[in-house]
């Protein structure tokens, strides 16, 4: 039978991230949810030993995470689909693929050519088919079952094949003329092409490719059908799966706890602490800090996450790809608003009089700028790049205007200054940082219902549709996190600030949502 390929792809304009049953997810989990300790609590005179994680214990967990992400991925993502991979034909794996498929093919022609003909592996092959045809017909399709079943009758063909009495091309005729009342309308011409092809070693070849379109067609048909239920239960159907990962092991909150207590120690820093402030469980002295201001600390933190060095937080897993994908954006968005802001302070009442000149640099900042977040990408050339070709733009308004061009040390100044952006403790770079975190927290701070967006801070007004579009993009992920996550949260929090001790099972009413 010729090898199928498939993999999750994920199209998502917010950048789902790899494919939901991936082996990532299962080397995440050996990584992350594996411990030899309990996070369930003990006095400091215990002298129980810490629970072990074994290996069928890790292997449910990670199954569990793959169901959950699958999930997640099913229902926020509504571009997820399934689709094949096509591996280059050079590469290990399409050579290696190749050779099989050719072997497998040789063989079956070789067989059909002898005298008599050897049917039984055609014979297998039209038995396979059977079985994906019938996979195809929904339960009430009785008519078209007994068809099926009663024209592909292998012992009825194996039979005629001992009498060399098979019809091998009628059998293949009607398997393309059933295809053809099955597949979807976009699969109309890959059945109809079936009908050109005239050796019948090459027609099942491509039979069985077409098969694969079909029930890849399936699939992602039935994952439309379950998204609609699957966003109506994905709260409830999230913190059961992650209350079972937490069950078979104890440390799957171990990252999110310290993740929390980060932002905690942060809280810390910036206010006095009393010598009557209670003391939590780590034994050091807190204030009154308020838990939904530390979550919402420690979200945005996702923001600046380095994801190649970090792992994230078990919780936020499912949205790994999503929260790289913003942050990188981010990253840029962060860049361009500080070279438009650079240009406006320093030749702003030149540019006054170029029409359009904010967008058109604004265009040219992402066009140099784009695969910034790569290893290989040179960000300092790029951003020499963009302060010369800032300068020749504005040099050819000001000529095409009868006016003076800049002047070398303004296009040197001007340019120097955007090239220094990336500089350690860069004043105007710090200054955009700030702002673009207060506008985040600002949304994180609104009410789910508030259509309206806050007020864009000063300096980021260039960039205002796409810090508007990621922002509400994040806050989506942060609410469904927040219900989805918020009982565990609240248990983590007791801990942190409240000196009570973390339960195994989630509160069901969380403080933090």
């Amino acid at each position: 039978m010729p090898l199928n390929d498939e993999q999750n792809s994920e199209c998502d304009s917010s950048r789902f991230s790899e494919s939901a049953a991936s082996s990532s997810d299962s080397e995440y989990s050996r990584q992350s949810f594996t411990s030899d300790s309990s996070s369930k609590p003990s006095s400091p005179a215990s002298t129980s030993p810490p629970k072990v994680v074994t290996f069928d214990e890790m292997m449910a967990a990670a199954r569990n995470l793959s169901d959950l992400t699958l999930a997640h991925e099913i229902a926020v993502n509504e571009k997820f689909h399934l689709q094949r991979i096509e591996h280059p034909q050079n590469s290990l794996f399409g050579r290696v693929r190749h050779i099989v498929h050719k072997a497998f093919w040789d063989h079956l022609e070789k067989d059909l050519n002898e005298d008599p003909p050897e049917y039984e592996h055609a014979i297998k092959l039209f038995e396979e088919i059977k079985e994906i045809l019938l996979s195809f017909l929904n339960p009430g399709a009785n008519r078209m079952r007994s068809q099926i079943c009663e024209v592909l009758d292998t012992d009825l063909i194996r039979q005629q094949a001992q009498h060399d009495a098979v019809d091998i091309q009628g059998l293949a005729n009607y398997v393309i003329t059933t295809m053809g009342k099955l597949c979807a309308p976009v699969r109309d011409n890959d059945v109809n092409q079936l009908k050109a092809t005239g050796n019948i070693v090459a027609l099942l070849r491509q039979i069985f490719h077409v098969l694969d379109l079909m029930m890849m067609d399936m699939v992602n048909f039935i994952i439309q059908g379950l998204r609609p239920h699957l966003q109506q239960n994905l709260v409830d159907y999230e913190r059961a799966k992650f209350q079972e990962i937490l069950e078979e092991t104890p440390s799957a909150l171990d990252l999110t706890t310290e993740w929390i207590r980060e932002s905690v120690l942060d809280e810390l820093s910036s206010v006095s602490c009393e010598p009557s402030s209670s003391s939590g469980a780590d034994g050091i002295s807190k204030p009154n800090l308020s838990p939904t201001l530390v979550l919402t600390n420690s979200y945005l933190k996702l923001l600046q996450w380095d994801y190649q060095k970090k792992t994230i937080p078990e919780t936020l897993v499912t949205d790994e790809g999503r929260l790289r994908e913003l942050s990188e954006k981010l990253n840029q968005l962060k860049i361009v608003a500080c070279i438009c802001l650079i240009t406006s302070n320093t030749v702003g009442a030149v540019i006054e009089g170029i029409p359009d000149f904010g967008d058109k640099q604004k265009r040219i900042s992402f066009v140099l700028l784009e695969g910034m977040n790569k290893k290989t990408f040179d960000l300092k050339e790029a951003l020499t790049a963009i302060g010369l070709q800032t300068c020749s733009e504005i040099n050819h308004s000001l000529t095409e205007r009868g006016f003076l061009p800049l002047n070398k040390e303004v296009c040197a100044n001007l340019a120097g200054q955007i090239c220094n952006v990336i500089e350690e403790d860069n004043p105007i770079s710090s200054l955009i940082d700030k702002r673009i975190q207060l506008y985040m927290r600002s949304l994180l701070a609104s009410p789910c219902s508030q259509k309206s967006m806050p007020t864009i801070p000063g300096g980021l007004a260039v960039i205002q549709s796409e810090l508007e579009s990621i922002g509400s993009q994040f806050a989506n992920i942060v609410n469904l996190n927040k219900q989805v996550y918020g009982p565990f949260y609240a248990n983590i929090f007791r801990k942190l600030l409240f000196s009570e001790p973390v339960t195994s099972t989630a509160d069901t009413n969380p403080s933090t949502n």
